[in-house]
């Protein structure tokens, strides 16, 4: 699943589950999680590098990101000057790396660790291992049971064969929109640059060259301004049967403009507001029924009483609700089971909670 989407953005807000996991879960059901983690950092098919945003990728693709890892610049942005001005320091790091194996930037700490301020990097440990990190020379190989990373050379990590696979600027750019094309299925030339967050000057000619080659093929959809693509291989259902709650971070939705064409949704994570700023709430998943966005709920886990709590819960304008709430309660029964939780339990807030009890 994770290479029939090309990567897996990666995020570890713990409201629910950390996101990454639920991506997962929309399309497979309760898998086990376990063996998520180890295809994700056993198996060394996958690897961790910068796509769309954090991301888990295939390890072939690690190759394509290579020109990008070269223009890494340092986060925080004024960490460069840091690096420019300690040398020493960080070429220590890579040293400590090499001697020592995979190191957390806990253990590469000389003593206790120095402050990062304003930063949510926290540590200049941190802020070393993640820009050697960024610029491809080191890798993650692992991460822990509280998701911190530990960090190895890149030569270690990544295999020979895709470690020194030359792959000119153009070519790796054909290849990442080809990805997202077949990830997508239709999209529009700003839909299959914000997959792997490249520019248009990259995405244009790579659209241009697979359009020529008939992988692409230029196609016109009813609502949507200017041209868009659908690859050739796309299958074309005539319906779709399907109940799943979504991660903020998957890529049916991570794309807001897309979501608002597709869907006549619009869908923002509000966690990052002031509560009397929040519409819908803090960690808001919509429901996808069939090919609709139908509802969306305010979703938590209370672990301490074993319970998934909906705070809210929101049908849709043109959704019926007999037909929404029904469906709504099987996916979070289905949901609460597979993060270990003993029920549901609804609140008052929302036009749907009292349609939604009632199915429960």
């Amino acid at each position: 699943m994770i290479r029939r989407l090309g990567l897996l953005q990666l995020d570890f807000v713990n409201v629910l589950i950390p996101a990454h996991y639920l991506v997962l879960f929309s399309r497979l059901g309760a898998y086990d999680r376990a063996l998520f983690d180890e295809v994700a950092y056993q198996s060394r098919e996958f690897t961790e590098q910068w796509a769309h945003e954090a991301s888990l990728i295939p390890v072939e693709t690690w190759p394509l990101l290579r020109h990008r890892m070269e223009r890494h610049r340092a986060r925080p942005y004024t960490f460069a000057d840091y690096l420019r001005d300690n040398p020493d320091h960080a070429e220590w790091a890579i040293e400590q790396v090499r001697e020592r194996g995979p190191l957390t930037a806990a253990g590469l700490a000389r003593g206790e660790s120095v402050s990062l301020q304003h930063s949510w990097y926290g540590t200049v440990e941190r802020a070393l291992l993640e820009a050697f990190f960024g610029r491809g020379i080191l890798a993650v190989t692992a991460r822990s049971s509280n998701f911190v990373r530990s960090y190895d050379l890149a030569e270690r990590v990544i295999p020979p064969v895709e470690r020194t696979r030359a792959v000119g600027q153009a070519e790796a750019a054909r290849e990442l929109v080809r990805i997202a094309a077949r990830a997508y299925g239709i999209a529009t030339a700003a839909d299959l640059a914000d997959y792997f967050r490249m520019t248009k000057g990259d995405v244009s000619p790579a659209i241009a060259d697979l359009t020529a080659s008939g992988e692409l093929l230029k196609v016109e959809v009813e609502g949507w301004p200017g041209e868009a693509f659908l690859h050739r291989d796309t299958a074309r259902p005539r319906v779709i049967h399907t109940s799943t709650l979504l991660s903020p971070f998957d890529p049916l939705i991570w794309y807001r403009p897309r979501v608002k064409r597709i869907f006549d949704l619009d869908y923002r994570l509000e966690i990052f507001l002031p509560e009397s700023r929040r519409k819908w709430g803090y960690y808001v998943l919509p429901f996808l029924q069939g090919d609709r966005l139908t509802a969306r709920v305010d979703l938590r886990a209370d672990r301490g009483n074993r319970r998934l709590e909906v705070v809210a819960a929101y049908r849709e304008a043109e959704a019926d609700g007999e037909m929404v709430a029904p469906a709504l309660a099987g996916e979070l029964r289905t949901l609460a089971a597979w993060l270990g939780l003993e029920q549901v339990r609804i609140g008052a807030k929302g036009n749907l909670a009292r349609q939604l009890r009632r199915a429960s």
